[in-house]
């Protein structure tokens, strides 16, 4: 009886061991899902600040000229000019447009992953998009 006793306790030896190492390996991965998944709104983030920023700049020279000299037209290729400088200053992919006063730029970039690599999901592509509208001031007053 005894020896039926201690045979039952060496067949269980080991299963402990086992359950840890699934356990930490599961722990890793939920680590690292939460890791790259942080990682990616920041860099969304990032890409819509990036966007908003370009759409600023070429906001700016959309109408320098009525600034500086009082014409009215738009410059439409310098805001152009403007914003691509912007994300390519930034590392950042884009199309930049222009919608009568107001400019609109579509960025992208990539996020590459920390542990999501394990599972093959090397990089993740993030988009964002700003936009700046012009607003002309007559005697300090927007009209």
């Amino acid at each position: 009886m005894i020896a039926r006793a201690r045979r039952a306790l060496r067949s269980d030896r080991g299963s402990v061991t086992v359950w840890i190492v699934e356990s930490v390996v599961a722990m890793i991965l939920i680590v690292g899902i939460a890791v790259d998944l942080t990682g990616q709104v920041s860099a969304k983030e990032r890409v819509a600040d990036v966007a908003a920023q370009a759409a600023r700049a070429g906001g700016q020279q959309l109408q320098q000229a009525a600034t500086l000299t009082g014409d009215t037209s738009l410059n439409v290729d310098q805001a152009v000019a403007a914003a691509q400088s912007y994300l390519a200053a930034s590392a950042v992919t884009g199309t930049v447009s222009v919608n009568g006063d107001t400019v609109v730029v579509d960025a992208t970039t990539t996020y590459s992953t920390i542990f999501l690599g394990i599972v093959g999901i090397d990089t993740i592509t993030v988009a964002g998009q700003g936009q700046a509208q012009t607003v002309r001031a007559i005697g300090g007053a927007a009209g």
